[in-house]
């Protein structure tokens, strides 16, 4: 038997506390081993949730040193990703990065060319990407079960009450201290819905990018978006238009809608969920499993398993990244276009649901929409 990777996890409170229960899942199967958590404040026995605490340094290199670890994983602020996921591959340790693997493109391709010199795997963690709905859909395509594909809409009407943007010092933040961190909706909680309408357009490297137009909006008192559409023009010429918001009135799962000439395919990536759509046909839904990114690196380490989320394929987000990054600052909302949830401390921007849908549906932007706040306006284009 292949004894268990020893594994280092960077950031365990947040999302992070995701990961150390996924660890100790896949630790349970004997593939990787949890040697050391790294975090500025140690974790208490009741924040790890039971069991030995294993060794814990603000030091992230030299707890990789002192561990022999195999395996990082890396979910940190967002600007801090490049910097430890380079630490990590001078040292040879493979590593799951969380998304967004950087706050710009140079920062990524610093990454992604530092690691491919050190020879170390590297996972990005668009779990999304994992779901074996995406192959299916992938030759539900090339089948031609939809025709010929004339674009790619993606959906997220989310909700986000005020102390979401103050549960760390760089939520909600464009840059903080002089360093670019980029927050937004687009680009953070609602990534894998870009990620994945990118994927589902086979256009998941840079060079797949040709043009970038962004609408960025905000009803919170936060210096990024959180109510923004993007319309990507992709070599193969189909458009991939994404909505998002974290103001909605009725928040519902997101998803990739791909649109063909004679049917549609709805994906609810959370859900791995399919719906068929199409001519001559009654509708058909799919439900699909998952491989989830870090066993998928275990694998790939243990018996050469491909890597579902190489960095080079997440090349075209970070084009969207880049592009949101230098576009105007998110215009703030009218204070009409927006309330209160009655009990609640979250902002809600009324008609924004249908907005979202619309915009996937038409793979039209905002400013093209009927939307009253969203008359057209100077759109950023990359």
């Amino acid at each position: 038997m292949t004894e268990a990777l020893p594994l280092v996890l960077a950031g365990a409170r947040g999302h992070g506390r995701w990961h150390v229960a996924n660890i100790r899942r896949i630790q349970e199967k004997g593939l990787v081993r949890l040697a050391g958590i790294c975090e500025l404040t140690p974790l208490t026995e009741e924040e790890f949730g039971g069991g030995e605490l294993p060794p814990q340094s603000a030091d992230f290199g030299a707890l990789l040193d002192r561990t022999g670890a195999r395996l990082a994983v890396i979910c940190t602020p967002i600007p801090t990703h490049t910097d430890l996921a380079l630490a990590a591959a001078r040292r040879g340790v493979h590593l799951l990065l969380e998304k967004p693997p950087a706050p710009s493109y140079a920062e990524f391709r610093r990454m992604a060319d530092g690691v491919a010199a050190a020879g170390v795997a590297c996972q990005i963690g668009f779990q999304s990407l994992g779901s074996h709905a995406v192959p299916a859909i992938r030759e539900l395509i090339a089948d031609g079960a939809i025709g010929t594909v004339t674009g790619i809409g993606g959906a997220g009407a989310w909700a986000r009450d005020e102390a979401y943007f103050r549960r760390a010092p760089w939520a909600g933040k464009r840059r903080l201290n002089g360093v670019d961190v980029i927050d937004g909706a687009l680009t953070n909680p609602l990534a894998h819905a870009v990620a994945t309408a990118l994927a589902l357009a086979g256009s998941t490297r840079a060079e797949d990018v040709t043009a970038i137009e962004t609408e960025l909006w905000r009803a919170n008192a936060i210096e990024s978006d959180d109510t923004s559409c993007v319309r990507v023009t992709t070599a193969q010429g189909r458009p991939v238009t994404v909505a998002a918001t974290l103001c909605a009135e009725h928040p519902d799962e997101p998803y990739v809608l791909v649109h063909g000439s004679r049917g549609r395919i709805t994906f609810w990536y959370k859900q791995d969920r399919v719906l068929l759509q199409r001519a001559g046909h009654g509708p058909e839904e799919f439900e699909y499993g998952r491989t989830d990114l870090l066993e998928n690196l275990a694998g790939h380490l243990t018996d050469g398993t491909g890597l579902l989320v190489p960095p080079e394929t997440t090349g075209a987000f970070m084009k969207v990244v880049e592009a949101i990054r230098l576009a105007p600052d998110p215009a703030p909302l009218p204070e009409s276009a927006w309330h209160r949830a009655p009990g609640e401390e979250r902002r809600i921007v009324p008609g924004v649901d249908g907005l979202v849908a619309a915009a996937a549906d038409t793979l039209a932007l905002y400013s093209e929409l009927t939307a009253p706040w969203a008359a057209p306006r100077e759109v950023s284009t990359r």
